[in-house]
């Protein structure tokens, strides 16, 4: 059994980490660590595990007695604690901070994107894991450039659901605005960019192209839908043998025919692609569920992989029917 902790334990990816590894058949969480909660009930905050846990938040950091810790931090926190806590060697740590994403010879994590870096994920002590824009767009794109196929500008629109924001409350995640309503913020300027590219330069060297970000607010709760236009002549037969191929080994990214939506995913671990050409234009449009492909989920996935379990372990999830 795989004995867990949990630093950073009442935010939207914390609750959905835990709702994952309460029904993980091969761990055990020993302590969920947050100070501004320490001796609440789980359930004071996280209202909808009522029924499944009786854990309470601690503000103790037991480390001798787990083999995974998950840091659900704000950006910039995770570092800051590795840089002050003694941690044990044999502790694996699972990152889902911005904090060790790019790659540096001052940390040795390793970017846990699974269909990217599962080998090394595997063998892998400290996991960075992806942020949920970033799982998206990737994923969007890794096949085209392990084909050396991306050698013009990139434009990408995607829209989020408000729980992307966090949960702290702000002045465009109050519901009285974000409600039937949606706007462009950070344009050619996200956060998630630096790591994009460095996944598509580990596939092709030479690429240096821009990427033309464009992210939206959406009146919805959870989820992110990606529009990704990329130039080539390259036939949409072709480009759909090479997408299959690539994730033919991977248990979460699906090749759809028919055009997809944003329900299709929701509440699971799966990333939808689906293709169109138009033109010398390819037209890929992708979907995750932001708190589980794009946070937590993939997590749990990291996490399978890094103790030799079967990597679907506890990510069997169906999304709702309507």
């Amino acid at each position: 059994m795989i004995k867990v902790g949990i630093i950073g334990g009442a935010g939207y990816t914390a609750g959905e980490l835990i709702r994952l590894l309460i029904n993980h058949p091969e761990a055990e969480i020993v302590f969920i660590n947050s100070s501004s909660n320490a001796g609440n009930k789980i359930t004071d905050v996280h209202e909808g595990l009522y029924g499944e846990t009786d854990l309470v938040f601690t503000s103790e950091l037991p480390l001798d007695e787990i083999d995974v810790l998950f840091f659900c931090t704000a950006h910039g926190d995770t570092k800051k604690f590795m840089e002050s806590h003694n941690i044990p060697e044999d502790l694996r740590i699972i990152d889902l901070s911005m904090d060790y994403r790019i790659t540096s010879s001052e940390h040795d994590f390793v970017y846990g994107l699974p269909e990217l870096n599962r080998r090394a994920t595997c063998t892998a002590k400290r996991v960075a894991n992806p942020g949920c824009f970033a799982t998206c767009i990737q994923l969007a794109l890794l096949p085209l450039a392990k084909h050396l196929m991306l050698n013009d500008d990139i434009l990408v629109n995607a829209i989020t659901g408000s729980t992307g924001a966090g949960v702290k409350p702000g002045a465009t995640s109050h519901f009285s605005w974000r409600n039937n309503n949606m706007s462009v913020y950070k344009a050619f300027d996200h956060q998630h960019v630096p790591e994009i590219k460095q996944s598509l330069k580990q596939l092709q060297n030479s690429f240096d192209s821009e990427i033309d970000f464009i992210p939206y607010r959406g009146d919805f709760a959870r989820g992110i839908f990606a529009t990704i236009v990329v130039k080539t002549k390259v036939s949409l037969e072709e480009i759909t043998r090479m997408y299959e191929e690539y994730y033919a080994k991977d248990s979460f990214t699906f090749i759809v025919e028919k055009n997809i939506d944003l329900k299709q995913v929701v509440n699971t671990n799966k990333c939808l692609i689906h293709l169109e050409k138009h033109g010398n234009k390819l037209l890929i449009i992708s979907c995750v569920d932001n708190l589980l492909k794009g946070a937590s989920g993939q997590a749990i996935h990291n996490m399978n992989l890094m103790f030799n379990l079967e990597e679907t372990v506890g990510l069997r999830l169906k999304p709702s029917a309507f």
